[in-house]
């Protein structure tokens, strides 16, 4: 199979996974939005203690889909495979870019939508330095970068696609007409809503992650080989702490947007996005989402029971 069959192969393999699990990236993004439709239940933590627990991800799959049916549960799925592809194919030419014209080299042909050659780790784990891996990261970082900068359009109206379910709009219905809303509205600048916190909470996490796993396989095991592995837990780690700057982005992209999900009573209207994460910050409200089966009620905000 050659290198463009297997790039296509791999992108209809991602859509079709994405597309299932798209119900679940929904109703993560309306929590992360403070939409809250089912009233919390008396219940106990794992230790025993008691609290208000909400219902978990599926359980809140099954209201969506009892309100607006099966295809409900697809709200947002065509701006969403959009910046999908576009960031891992601006992934890919911002990488190659960087190693033709920073490293001087000739780029192999990749997929696009691997994030790790792990072949070639292995390869150059055993003779990395510092430099080569500083080199490494600071490619990546770039290449991040402008795949979040090229995608973040596509990625705000999927978002806002999504909030329509807290107010029943129907203003982002497909993703040309979202796009000439957006930009009567807001103008070039509606497109990039949410984009800062969205580029500090990935580019914290790639760093991490990656100075972890050099740092800890090569200073203290002593052993490269273990770095594929060590990036794979401290990617999962690093994801975690930098969780608050993606609801941060998700609340961004639709604050003060005309939709009932971004403005009172719903959520507030914020300066930026500095302002969002005080907000949020005083009411215990920065993890929100980051859990699917154990939810419990931690802030003060309404939680809207369904009519």
């Amino acid at each position: 199979m050659s290198s463009e069959q297997g790039s296509w192969s791999n992108i209809v393999f991602r859509c079709a996974v994405a597309t299932g699990a798209h119900p679940i990236d929904l109703t993560k993004t309306l929590i992360q939005l403070g939409h809250e439709p089912l009233a919390p239940v008396p219940t106990r933590t794992f230790f025993g203690r008691p609290a208000l627990g909400l219902p978990n991800v599926f359980q809140y799959i099954g209201y969506i889909k009892k309100r607006d049916g099966f295809f409900g549960l697809y709200r947002g799925l065509g701006p969403k495979m959009c910046a999908t592809i576009i960031k891992g194919m601006a992934f890919q030419k911002a990488t190659e870019l960087f190693i033709i014209h920073v490293e001087g080299k000739k780029e192999k042909k990749r997929d696009p939508f691997t994030a790790d050659d792990e072949e070639e780790e292995e390869e150059v784990a055993a003779d990395e330095t510092f430099s080569t891996f500083a080199l490494t990261l600071c490619r990546n970082v770039t290449a991040t970068t402008a795949s979040i900068i090229a995608s973040q359009p596509f990625h705000v109206i999927a978002v806002r696609t999504m909030a329509q379910f807290v107010g029943e709009e129907q203003k982002y219905t497909g993703v040309f007409a979202s796009a000439k809303e957006i930009y009567h509205e807001s103008g070039i600048a509606g497109f990039f809503q949410g984009v800062t916190p969205r580029i500090i909470g990935e580019l914290l996490a790639l760093v991490l992650a990656s100075s972890a796993s050099f740092t800890v396989s090569t200073y203290i095991l002593g052993d490269p080989r273990y770095r594929a592995t060590l990036k794979t837990t401290f990617g999962f780690l690093s994801t975690s702490l930098t969780y608050p700057f993606h609801v941060m982005s998700a609340c961004m992209a639709v604050n003060n947007s005309g939709l009932a999900a971004g403005q009172p009573p719903h959520m507030p209207i914020y300066v930026n996005w500095t302002d969002c994460w005080s907000h949020l910050s005083r009411t215990n409200q920065m993890k929100r989402g980051s859990s699917i089966v154990w939810r419990y009620y931690t802030g003060t905000t309404a939680v809207l029971r369904p009519n």
